[in-house]
């Protein structure tokens, strides 16, 4: 999720918190657990700090270790231990477990994205991701500011985030009954499909679209059960040849490669300049496909430079890369 839905999760876990008895009779405990609860919510996305490193980095480490079960378990220690150096006074047991509820919340709803987690760190690095949650969902967000307005406008929070929690229960099963639903639209719509992909947007019934076929890739978008098919690619394979090879080894590239189930490739020539580039079929926007990965090669299949990550123009793409056709 997003880091504003992340934040307005803990602050409402820290309202829930107040169904724990030795919480709620004791101030300091609950305001250290508040902190915890806060910071818990929001610990794991501190490897956002990898986009200053690069983007290779960043594709290939984000929700990674940080959102793994070694970390699962050692943030609430290690946030709860920093908290009650601060607040000395509170119960230090059941600071540890509303934190570690804040941080073991914070992973389990970015399951639910399109992008997903390696949550199973260390007992595997398969990137589980169930793709029925949008990284924001105004539904998810709007939900949980309504409901502290309404606690801080002087309502029971136990009650009010019980009530929140079991309204967006029904919500996350609504979501997984319309996703199964467009699944099951686009193999009535493109007969013989191996592999689907539906991504959500912000917009309740609209999702975006991929398939695979033995032959072609599709790409589109549902609404509700009503499905549009905007391109259709021929599958090709990969040349086994020396260029892709070495591009291939590039680091954006293989990072692009790393998490992208899907995706086609281009090979363009630009005078004595060789482009290698791989477009991923998931999200395509306004007719174009933004997340891509390109290498430029030389005629001795030397690589002069190469990028990865969201480019939503060709400009700004070349750019990126310090390149011109001209």
């Amino acid at each position: 999720m997003d880091t504003g839905t992340h934040i307005v999760m803990g602050i409402a876990l820290g309202g829930l918190a107040m169904a724990d008895p030795v919480v709620a009779a004791h101030p300091a405990t609950w305001t250290a657990v508040m902190t915890g609860t806060i910071i818990g919510s929001q610990i794991p996305d501190i490897d956002t700090v990898l986009k200053l490193r690069d983007n290779a980095v960043y594709i290939r480490h984000h929700r990674g270790i940080t959102h793994s079960v070694p970390a699962v378990l050692s943030w609430p220690l290690l946030l709860s231990g920093a908290i009650y150096l601060i607040f000395p006074e509170a119960n230090l047991l059941h600071l540890w477990l509303w934190t570690f509820l804040a941080v073991f919340l914070h992973v389990f709803v970015d399951i639910f994205n399109s992008y997903g987690t390696q949550a199973l760190r260390p007992f595997s690095n398969h990137w589980v991701a169930l793709g029925v949650i949008n990284t924001f969902d105004p539904i998810i967000f709007g939900a949980h500011v309504v409901a502290l307005m309404i606690w801080a406008f002087g309502a029971d929070p136990v009650w009010t985030m019980s009530i929140l929690y079991i309204l967006l229960f029904f919500y996350y099963v609504s979501r997984f009954a319309l996703q199964s639903a467009i699944k099951q639209a686009i193999r009535n719509t493109i007969p013989g499909t191996n592999d689907v992909f539906v991504a959500p947007t912000m917009r309740y019934f609209q999702w975006r679209i991929a398939a695979d076929t033995d032959r072609h890739h599709y790409v589109g978008q549902a609404y509700g059960r009503s499905i549009n098919i905007y391109d259709k690619f021929l599958k090709k394979p990969m040349p086994e040849n020396a260029l892709i090879q070495t591009a291939m080894k590039d680091k954006n590239l293989d990072a692009f490669v790393s998490f992208s189930p899907l995706y086609r490739w281009e090979i363009n020539q630009y005078g004595d300049i060789f482009e290698v580039r791989l477009i991923d079929l998931r999200y395509r926007s306004n007719d174009y496909y933004p997340f891509v990965a390109v290498a430029h090669l030389d005629e001795d299949h030397n690589i002069l430079n190469s990028y990865t990550g969201w480019i939503f123009s060709e400009d700004k793409l070349r750019k990126k890369l310090d390149f011109s056709h001209n």
